[in-house]
């Protein structure tokens, strides 16, 4: 999974969690702000060291991710 090699994960950074490189801002973090409604010049504001490229990242990684799930019907 590459999201342009913005979004990285270390053990040693919020447990493993995937976060935007340089940074302990997590992408559950990103994509909770903007599904809570926040706009992106909200997001960029209030969390300078963030870039548009970086919002963007988190989507991409997001998008990736949910393409990568298998779902396997269970019998009813």
């Amino acid at each position: 999974m590459n999201a342009d090699d913005r979004i990285v994960i270390d053990a040693k950074i919020l447990t493993g969690k995937p976060v935007i490189r340089g940074t302990r801002l997590a992408v559950e973090f990103v994509l909770d702000l903007l599904a809570q409604g926040w706009s992106e010049q909200q997001i960029l504001e209030q969390y300078p060291g963030l870039t548009h490229e970086d919002i963007l990242a988190c989507l991409r990684y997001a998008a990736e991710l949910l393409k990568s799930e298998r779902v396997y019907p269970v019998g009813v």
